[in-house]
């Protein structure tokens, strides 16, 4: 019996791939991104390639074989673009999958969900779980939630949905690069006088932290769990640690938040009306970032899945970086 690892072309994916195979267990990856499928095959992995848009009919149910787990990475995360295509690969395809779970009776479903689904622009310290939602920030922070709230009600597959935060790592293609792309081409923001603070998570410890779901016991199910590095670290550290290992210094730029906020939603208002709806170059979220504290609380990881992270930021940039240079 299998443990299905859905994204498994993508960054956490196939992290989770990768340990699940060092463990000796069996594992299967499903992913969309051809290259990146036969790359993981080459390795060794089995891989499944199928989009989660469309059902897993029976021929797909015959070569998986029996699955006993599922850990569900697969998503569309980005900051802007069109809700159809956010609903699709969130919502839907998460329908999809826990369909076939429950065909499987599995024993466990992994959900893996974001802290998108409860970030304000406000200042949110400890953020615990049983918060009360505001209103989505963008449409990736609406489908996630939605997700969230589908896998919840469905009790069959013994479901625990983990919340990790700016996941970083070898391999990442999103947190790490675009910010060391944006302080590439301009000065960054500096909002508030550099209050903006965040706690993000090695890839390592997030892997960790999904092993510790697959075999939590009952007491985790219907559950929640935010997962992070435990740090809360300023972003403006954050960002001048990243660009000095990749040979940049970053350059700052006092700005008052609210006519950046307003420009952002003009930008963001234009793109919506261009063909193929570009993402515009700075986002009302992605200037929240760079306002506001952010951290989540993670006792209740710590005490019901007996996870706690391990990489403390230095040592994570150190790997990621080191990883990066040796490639």
């Amino acid at each position: 019996m299998a443990v299905l690892v859905t994204g498994a072309s993508g960054f956490l994916g196939s992290h989770v791939l990768e340990r699940l195979a060092a463990s000796g267990m069996l594992a299967l990856g499903l992913g969309r991104d051809e290259a990146r499928c036969a790359a993981l095959e080459a390795a060794g992995h089995r891989i499944i390639r199928h989009d989660l848009a469309q059902p897993l009919d029976r021929a797909l149910d015959l070569r998986l074989g029996r699955v006993e787990r599922i850990i569900h990475c697969a998503a569309l995360s980005a900051p802007f673009g069109r809700l159809a295509d956010f609903s699709t690969a969130n919502v839907t395809a998460t329908r999809n999958l826990l369909d076939f779970a429950k065909q499987q009776r599995v024993s466990r479903f992994v959900h893996i969900s974001s802290p998108s689904v409860c970030f304000a622009f406000r200042d949110q310290l400890s953020l615990t779980e049983d918060a009360a939602l505001p209103d989505p920030v963008n449409h990736y922070a609406r489908t996630k939630r939605e997700a969230e709230r589908i896998v919840l009600a469905a009790p069959a597959v013994h479901p625990v949905v983990l919340r990790p935060r700016g996941i970083y790592g070898t391999g990442d293609r999103a947190l790490l690069p675009r910010l060391i792309k944006a302080a590439k081409s301009r000065p960054l923001p500096l909002f508030r006088g550099g209050r903006a603070a965040i706690d993000l998570t090695h890839a390592d410890d997030v892997v960790d932290a999904v092993m510790a779901a697959l075999a939590a016991p009952s007491e985790a199910e219907g559950e929640v769990f935010n997962i992070s590095g435990g740090e809360v670290l300023p972003v403006r550290r954050i960002a001048d640690e990243a660009c000095v290992r990749a040979g940049l210094v970053a350059r700052w730029r006092p700005m008052p938040l609210l006519p950046a906020m307003l420009a952002a939603s003009l930008m963001e208002a234009v793109a919506l009306r261009l063909p193929g709806r570009p993402e515009p170059p700075v986002t009302r979220y992605g200037l929240g970032l760079f306002a506001y504290a952010q951290s989540l609380d993670i006792s209740k990881a710590r005490r019901v899945l007996g996870w706690a992270p391990k990489i403390v930021f230095e040592e994570g940039l150190d790997r990621t970086f080191f990883s990066r240079a040796r490639l």
